[in-house]
């Protein structure tokens, strides 16, 4: 099962505006950035947090409390994912205690990694409140989910995956749509 890179769907202008935008509604939304902490789910949200983390710095003058989750063992198909599972690090340097907790993810699609980030989450304090930030929304969700603030809606069939590369991992911004060979 390969998969072809079918469009580039958001390059890296567009991915900067993306985020850019959702850090201002974040911040409109939340009314600034007191008891506001961003947490990446890991990997790609990592990074995105962090961007938008710092375009918030540049237009507020203060950045949000920043933290990362990482959700391998908090996830429903765990034992269908491998044997020995990977398990990266959580860091949330803040008590999350009544604060707003923003998760941050690059593509949002059954909506099983956001219930896993929230168990994880949990397990760390109780947030005031918890709100979700992604590049994309792909539609196909299997759990009562759904973002606050969404870079982008791109409809998908169940054949199609979204790929979101990032300088920081794959060292070039960009957002793809790729499709498995038959």
């Amino acid at each position: 099962m390969a998969l072809k890179e079918k469009a580039e769907i958001i390059d890296a202008d567009g991915l900067r505006r993306i985020i850019t935008r959702i850090a201002h509604e974040v911040v409109e939304r939340n009314k600034g950035v007191e008891d506001l902490v961003l947490v990446g789910i890991r990997r790609r949200g990592v990074p995105l947090a962090s961007r938008m983390a710092a375009k918030i710095q540049e237009f507020e003058g203060t950045s949000p409390a920043q933290g990362s989750l990482d959700i391998t063992l908090y996830r429903d198909d765990l034992s269908t994912v491998a044997h020995q599972p990977v398990v990266g690090s959580t860091d949330i340097p803040v008590d999350i205690n009544n604060k707003v907790v923003v998760l941050v993810d690059d593509v949002l699609f059954t909506g099983r990694t956001v219930r896993a980030a929230m168990d994880a989450l949990i397990d760390f304090g109780r947030p005031r409140a918890i709100q979700l930030a992604v590049v994309v929304d792909r539609g196909h969700r299997e759990l009562p989910i759904r973002a606050d603030f969404v870079g982008k809606n791109v409809p998908t069939s169940r054949k199609e995956v979204i790929g979101v590369k990032l300088q920081e991992i794959d060292g070039t911004d960009t957002v793809v749509i790729k499709e498995m060979d038959e």
